[in-house]
């Protein structure tokens, strides 16, 4: 088969979702596969090569200063007259915010769609897959003129039903995006939303689960067991830190917290208690390259997993911490957190969800900080999430024809 993949990284460079899919797309071409990579980038952080696949390249320099001087629309931070100030210094930037809010037609769509179908004119695609979010390429790959391509979509984060944000058009978008498609890739966690009656029912026939293959041998080192780490990005109102701000000083004096990662403008009070707290035995690192978090994970003796208020998102940095093998102490968000059904069959998980847990967990920590399991531990508990599995799911969901299994 003769596959596309549509990457966006522009808003960010480190993100998962393009990770994940070069992954795949890697495994798809180690099977035999001719896989091609289209890559919409920020112009300063150029993607990785991928073993076996052809990639090309588009950057966005231009929409990616405007999304840093418009703090990407997000709520808080600086006034709204500070943003346009700071779009105003770069007119490349104000041409795409004029492509954006006032034509609509975000060069992003428009560029992308264009690319797409000049290199199908120059040898047909068999399927082209959008990965999603964000939702460009996907947008682009939806009025794009593929005669015989399987249109593909996978949604590794729902669009109408993103709790963190308010999706354009909300679900009369989404199914209209859907149906443009010829089959989509969803998480086990939107399943909901395609069910009878649900919002999205009506593209429940070309709908079926795909796991995130994030479950990889890592590289290993004699952990510390004195060393905690979380690596993630929190987000106001669905991933925060406050419970195990709270919580950490209430542990053995000898553990240190070490957090990496993006999100820490929206919490600063919760910060600044939690430094004054804890002290040296607090250090929040903020955003760093993938590597680094890594190195920082290998050296940890337990890894900290923080859950999602809203139950139809996993994060795919859970099985990326089962594969590390080490003791998971996971904050739960709830009783519908997302992330509890795989907690619990982990040999090494420890959820704790309010403060009579407290006591249970100091006994935890001393009996398994530090240790850890085979790799194939994981790979026996996970099997859906590793690349090979991920590849043949895809492959029948590839295929023209193909029905939905989610329901």
């Amino acid at each position: 088969m003769r596959i596309l993949f549509v990457f966006d990284s522009v808003e960010a460079p480190a993100a998962a979702n393009p990770r994940l899919g070069r992954r795949l797309a890697e495994a798809l071409a180690s099977l035999g596969h001719q896989v091609e990579l289209l890559e919409l980038w920020d112009g300063t952080h150029a993607p990785p090569a991928v073993a076996g696949c052809v990639t090309h390249s588009l950057p966005f320099a231009d929409e990616a200063a405007m999304n840093r001087a418009l703090e990407n629309g997000a709520a808080g931070g600086s006034p709204v007259p500070l943003r346009l100030l700071r779009l105003a210094a770069h007119p490349a930037a104000v041409g795409a915010a004029v492509r954006q809010f006032a034509l609509h037609a975000p060069r992003r769509v428009t560029a992308a769609r264009k690319t797409m179908e000049a290199l199908h004119r120059q040898q047909p695609y068999d399927a082209v897959c959008a990965v999603a979010a964000p939702y460009r390429a996907a947008f682009a790959l939806e009025g794009a003129r593929l005669p015989g391509a399987h249109k593909l979509l996978w949604q590794m984060d729902p669009y109408a039903a993103n709790e963190s944000y308010h999706a354009p058009g909300g679900y009369d978008r989404e199914r209209a995006l859907l149906t443009a498609m010829d089959h989509t890739f969803i998480t086990a966690q939107a399943a909901p939303d395609f069910a009878k009656g649900g919002p999205l029912e009506p593209c429940a026939d070309r709908v079926s689960e795909l796991g995130f293959p994030s479950l990889v041998p890592v590289e290993r080192e004699d952990p510390d067991p004195d060393l905690c780490a979380f690596c993630g990005t929190l987000y106001p109102g669905l991933r925060t830190p406050d419970a195990l701000l709270r919580l950490f000083p209430q542990l053995d004096h000898r553990l240190t917290l070490v957090m990496a990662g993006g999100g820490w403008e929206a919490f600063a009070p919760q910060r600044a208690a939690a430094q004054a707290a804890l002290g040296d035995r607090l250090q929040i690192l903020g955003p760093v390259p993938h590597e680094q978090a890594a190195a920082l994970e290998r050296r940890a003796g337990v890894l900290i997993s923080i859950g999602n208020t809203a139950a139809n998102q996993l994060p795919s940095k859970l099985f990326e911490v089962f594969a590390a093998g080490k003791p998971v102490l996971h904050l739960a968000a709830g009783p519908k957190d997302a992330a509890l059904p795989y907690l619990a069959r982990w040999p090494l998980a420890f959820v704790w969800k309010e403060e009579s847990d407290t006591p249970a967990l100091r006994r935890w920590l001393a009996e398994n900080a530090g240790r850890t399991l085979p790799f194939e531990t994981a790979a026996d508990c996970f099997p859906e999430y590793t690349p090979g599995c991920v590849a043949r799911q895809f492959l029948q969901g590839a295929t023209p024809g193909a029905k939905g299994d989610a329901l």
